[in-house]
């Protein structure tokens, strides 16, 4: 550790994010291998196997453009679940919340979590509630677990990349941490930019039933965004990832006030995103199930697993070059969700 402190930048998703994660936390608490560190951990289960996730979400400002702290929280599980290629089915919720929260804000946090878990089809079963005093938190903070059944034989993992897959994501990318900027720091956008929150598990189920085993990696491009999460992937799989940067889809708004800021798109997050690795022969039938589905009509092929690799991402740019894509060592946008 570089660092005898925690900083923000320890939360990022980037760098020093992994550097906690690998020189501390993970080694001394369980000792997981990077090729098994997913969205969500596999457990054998009599019958088959389940699905297990858990996060905590601490997104400032809690009201955002196109949604709250609430219905993200659960989005986020549902995904995480949905990313190991299971089926959601419980979820429970843990709310810390601050001294002085007005009750109508939490009642409609509380309202928009139930709406977003119906519409997932998975039940609230559980969850906590505890108060602190105020100053002691920052209006109210969402920790959720979820379990999801894999009723099915396929290794759908980050380790499971490989030569000549093509990558593919379901949309346009770095909505939600533009949408949080612009709302955090009153920004006045000329388009108004909304997150890009949703769940993604009717289309994974979608493209685990109709793609079998050509479907090999999938993951949704959270902290860190796009570039952060294929660097994961690159290193997970030890392979080489080639982006295309004229195929990559990015909200002209979003392009803008990226450009305005001093900010790259690749890495800022989504919430409403997953990123498909799938058999080249296989990636036109995973393309249109993505586009016929209600969260995927903007959905692209970005870039294909070139080589076996130690963990490369370069993207292929519009004049003709290629980029070394690698983590930002702090974060761009902090506490995004």
């Amino acid at each position: 550790m570089k660092s005898d402190i925690i900083l923000l930048g320890h939360g990022s998703g980037g760098k020093l994010s992994h550097e906690l994660l690998d020189k501390l936390i993970v080694p001394t608490l369980s000792g997981i291998s990077q090729r098994d560190q997913n969205d969500a951990a596999v457990l054998a289960a009599q019958n088959g196997r389940l699905a297990f996730t858990t996060d905590s979400y601490v997104v400032d400002p809690i009201f955002f453009p196109g949604g709250n702290i609430g219905d993200l929280a659960i989005h986020g599980t549902v995904n995480d679940l949905a990313m190991a290629g299971s089926r959601p089915i419980a979820i429970s919720v843990g709310l810390i919340i601050e001294e002085g929260l007005a009750i109508n804000d939490l009642r409609e946090i509380l309202e928009s979590m139930r709406a977003a878990a119906r519409q997932a089809e998975v039940a609230i079963v559980t969850g906590d509630t505890k108060v602190v005093p105020r100053g002691k938190a920052d209006k109210i903070f969402i920790n959720t677990s979820g379990i999801g059944v894999i009723d099915h034989d396929l290794q759908i993992s980050g380790s499971n990349a490989q030569v000549g897959d093509k990558i593919l994501i379901n949309g346009t990318i770095g909505d939600h941490g533009m949408a949080i900027l612009a709302s955090r720091e009153g920004l006045q956008l000329e388009s108004g930019i909304t997150t890009d929150s949703a769940p993604l598990n009717s289309m994974v189920m979608r493209l685990v039933e109709q793609l079998g085993s050509q479907l090999h990696t999938l993951r949704d491009p959270t902290r860190g965004g796009v570039a952060t999460t294929l660097k994961e992937i690159a290193l997970q799989s030890r392979v080489e990832i080639i982006l295309q940067e004229t195929a990559l889809p990015v909200n002209p708004a979003v392009s803008g006030a990226c450009a305005i800021l001093g900010l790259d798109p690749l890495f800022v997050a989504n919430e409403g995103k997953l990123l498909a690795f799938v058999a080249p022969e296989a990636a036109g039938l995973a393309l249109g199930i993505m586009q016929t589905h209600v969260y995927g009509k903007q959905a692209a092929i970005i870039g294909e697993v070139t080589s076996t690799a130690a963990g490369k991402v370069r993207l292929q740019t519009s004049i003709g070059g290629l980029r070394a894509i690698e983590m930002l060592a702090g974060e761009q946008l902090p506490r995004i969700c």
